[in-house]
This record gives structure tokens, sequence and C-alpha cells, in this order.
């Protein structure tokens, strides 16, 4: 019931791929080039979810070994995108002839003035993302958006599972950051954050910090499928129902479930979307433990 319908504004037929990173299987596709003026309204705008706009890259900082944090300019100190949570920015690059496009979720609060950040991994066949890193400060990346996913509003459900896995953090972190700000706002907050090891997990210091602020709020679980340091006291292995059941509140009217992550994963879990990006139907772990459709929603 609170799944708002997928990035409407996009012109009928085209494809996607994943946030952060790539995560949710979406197909890259050109969009239609058209040749149109822009009134006032969207002129002030720094981006715009009618057509592509160049933003600067303008500060590079590394996350690990394959992730990097890259701080794009909105040209403007005194302005945010005033993104509403969640949603995405969707890129555009054009590589070895062809359009590239990519949707990305900002690692940034939607608050923040004067520029946003994506935190991106780089995948060897992923295009984008190469893309993205070969890129230096001062070059330009195109940008069209924001495309709003589902609509977050202040207490509504009292707890929210979160299962994300590698790159599929980004959609997460939004809304946690979003929540957290809101000193109005009860909802409970569990993520279990899947990663091969313990290197792989991304912004993990950020994690942590924001659950030792906020003890009654957030809770993090993490998974890697073998630790490397003697004292791991979370999870090893695939995420399983003992896993959810372990951190998760049993399903009902008053909790949901986000889940993000790659298409095996997401099949694992709650199936993956629909062809044409629909949520599709529930399938997985969650559909086995009881949970609805309407309780789950998959970025």
């Amino acid at each position: 019931m609170f799944a708002g319908k997928l990035f409407a504004a996009l012109p009928r037929g085209s494809l996607f791929a994943t946030a952060l990173v790539g995560t949710s299987g979406f197909a890259a596709v050109a969009f239609k080039k058209s040749v149109r003026t822009m009134s006032a309204e969207e002129a002030r705008e720094v981006i715009s979810p009618k057509e592509f706009r160049a933003l600067k890259l303008v500060e590079i900082l590394p996350v690990n070994h394959d992730t990097k944090r890259f701080r794009f300019s909105t040209g403007d100190d005194h302005t945010p995108l005033n993104m509403t949570v969640a949603s995405c920015l969707v890129t555009k690059a054009t590589i070895d002839g062809k359009d590239i496009i990519r949707p990305y979720t900002p690692a940034s609060q939607e608050d923040v003035k004067g520029h946003f950040d994506l935190v991106i991994k780089v995948y060897k066949d992923g295009n984008m993302s190469r893309h993205v890193h070969s890129m230096k400060v001062g070059e330009t990346l195109l940008f069209k958006g924001p495309f709003p996913k589902i609509e977050i509003k202040e207490n509504m459900t009292k707890h929210i599972g979160m299962v994300a896995g590698g790159t599929g953090l980004t959609p997460m972190l939004q809304v946690i950051q979003h929540l957290l700000a809101n000193k109005n706002d009860q909802t409970k907050m569990t993520l279990i954050f899947a990663n091969r090891s313990e290197d792989d997990i991304i912004l993990r210091k950020e994690l942590d910090a924001m659950a030792v602020a906020n003890p009654d709020r957030l809770k993090i679980f993490y998974m890697v499928d073998k630790a490397q340091s003697k004292d791991w006291k979370y999870g090893q292995g695939y995420i399983n129902k003992e896993t959810i059941t372990s951190q998760f509140p049993p399903p009902g009217t008053d909790n949901m479930v986000f889940v993000c992550g790659p298409p095996p994963f997401m099949k694992a879990i709650s199936g993956d979307k629909a062809e044409d990006k629909t949520q599709g139907e529930l399938s997985g772990i969650l559909k086995d433990l009881g949970y609805t459709k309407e309780q789950v929603f998959k970025f």
C-alpha cells in the first residue's frame, strides 16, 4: 500500500539500470533527443526530470578498494537538489559510441546545499561505473531527475526491515538518513547488509556511527561470506530465513521490508521486479516467511 509508482516521469518504453551503483538490474538505453525552451522555473532547477544537464565533478574520495565517493557541484552553494525520499537520479554518458544510462541514489542527504555525492563501486563489466571511475575533477556528467521510487512519510509504519546486498545500500541509506533527521518520527529500522568480505562493506563507519547515535531506532546486522577478523560478531554465509526472523519482527500490517541488491540476491530474498520494472510478484525467502506483496518494496 505504500509502494509508489516508479519513475512515472520517464518516457514511455524506457528501460533502466540499478541504484548506487547498479544493483536493480535495469537495462541501459538511450532517450530520444528533443529540443525545447526551458521555462523560468525549470532554469532555476539544478537538474530536471525533463532533460539531461551537465554537472561538474569537484571531488573524489576513496571509500574502499573498489569504491569511491564522487562529489558533484550543483553550481549554486545555496540550492539543494530538493529530492523527495526515496528518489534516484539518472546519469548518461556516451561510451564507445552508445548512450549509456544508469540510475544512482545519492549518498548525501537530500537537503545538502551546493553538492551531492554518489558512492560508486567499479565493476569489470559496468560501463557507467568504469566511466565515472575514469573521470577527473573538473569534468562533467549528465544528470536527469529526480525520479521518485516510494514516498517515505513520517511514522508511516512502526518498523522498516532493510535487506541490502553490496551496492544496494544507497536507497536504504537515503531512507535511514531521512527518517533519523526527523525528530518527530519514531520508525524503527533494522538493516541486514550483505557483502563478500569485511573489506567490501561500504560506508561502515557512517552506518555504525548512526546506529550508535540512535540505538533505539537503528540496528545494523552485517553478513559476509566468510569473516576475516576473529572478533566478528555478525553473520556469515548467505542470508536465510533464520537471518531475517532473528533480526526483523514477524510479518504484519505495521511493518515493511525494503530490498535492494543484484539480480541473484533479489531473486533469493523477494523475487526480482517484473520485466516492465513494476514491483512484480513476491517470492523467495520473504514470501516463504509469510510476508505479503504489500509489505515488501523492491528498489
